[in-house]
């Protein structure tokens, strides 16, 4: 399968640069699948969508300010890096700008607050480090970190909580799993008080999720590691209605590329922890998730692979042009699509 089936022109001035006004009115796209209908609505009309015993699944992952720029000592060469994987506060895995430049035992000093010595150097410019600091290691971040927003972003964020999900909590992700920012706290009372069942699970978002496609051939390309969490409340919650039947919508990719790593590993949704590199694209018969809440993804991307999988690629591409046409706004701070599987 060619990476070019998954190409398609978009105007540059629909690439979202900011996020909506108020979380909820980003407009909503929902494609149901099994008719090919589509409708165009406001987000918050989500909930017209979903029924009472419906599982929703969102990532609970939280963005930290992972982008830092420090100096390599000896050289004084300026040093960006990207923060993909914190082992334990002192043991980072990053992702280095000029990465030939660094080396085994280089050392990079962060505004004088912390330092870190290059201890293994990987592929694809990652490298590892292991960190010197005093204090408490997010609170560090927060000071001489930023958010990672992505290079398709020209515009400065005015407020960081815009690239965080209101649910967020637990720190861990390079990028947010955006599909969850249309939420807001509102929006989710309303939809438990109608009898959906929201529960959690965690996948920190590296690599794996938005790492450009190099190859020409889908099945060539590699999908990196990203480490996920499943609680015993979780699994029984979803197994449970797996048993009756009941529909499991994921709120975003990383939270369906969590539901279908455990399942195709265990067969059952399982109470785990553990680091997935599953890559989705057609054709792909969907053992965890029964619908999807996503936004407008990259052309070429893992990501529209993955709901053209779910949808069928020409359903996915033609269901794109007519979003062009009617002028959704795409990607990160983009508007919102929800593949329906009614």
């Amino acid at each position: 399968m060619r990476v070019e089936d998954f190409d398609f022109e978009l105007p540059e001035e629909l690439i979202a640069q900011h996020p909506a006004d108020k979380r909820d009115t980003s407009r909503l796209l929902v494609l149901h699948k099994n008719t090919k209908e589509i409708e165009h609505k406001h987000f918050y009309d989500i909930i017209d969508y979903l029924h009472p015993g419906d599982v929703l699944v969102r990532n609970n992952s939280r963005v930290i300010p992972a982008r830092l720029y420090g100096i390599k000592e000896g050289t004084g060469a300026h040093v960006e890096l990207l923060i993909l994987k914190n082992t334990n506060d002192e043991i980072i895995e990053c992702l280095c700008g000029n990465a030939k430049a660094i080396k085994v035992d280089t050392v990079i000093d962060f505004n004088g607050k912390l330092k870190a010595k290059c201890i293994e150097v990987k592929e694809e410019g990652i490298r590892v480090f292991k960190l010197e600091y005093g204090g408490i290691f997010y609170e560090i971040l927060d000071a001489i970190g930023s958010m990672p927003l992505p290079p398709y972003i020209h515009e400065p964020l005015i407020d960081n909580d815009r690239y965080q999900t209101v649910y967020a909590k637990v720190n861990g992700s390079a990028a947010c799993p955006t599909a969850g920012l249309h939420f807001t706290d509102e929006l989710l009372d309303k939809l438990n008080k109608k009898g959906v069942i929201i529960t959690d699970i965690t996948l920190h978002v590296g690599l794996g999720t938005f790492r450009p496609v190099k190859v020409d051939e889908v099945e060539r390309h590699h999908m990196h590691y990203e480490e996920y969490e499943m609680d015993e409340k979780t699994a029984d919650i979803l197994n449970k209605a797996k048993a009756e039947n009941r529909r499991i919508i994921a709120i975003g990719t990383t939270s369906c590329r969590t539901l279908e790593s455990i399942v195709q590993k265990y067969g059952t949704f399982k109470a785990t922890k553990d680091k997935t590199n599953i890559f989705i694209y057609p054709p792909y018969e969907f053992k965890a998730i029964d619908a999807l809440i996503t936004n407008f993804h990259l052309p070429k991307s893992t990501l529209i692979m993955m709901i053209s999988a779910l949808a069928g690629r020409e359903l996915i591409l033609d269901t794109y042009k007519e979003a062009i046409k009617e002028k959704y706004r795409f990607f990160s701070f983009g508007d919102s699509m929800f593949i329906d599987n009614e």
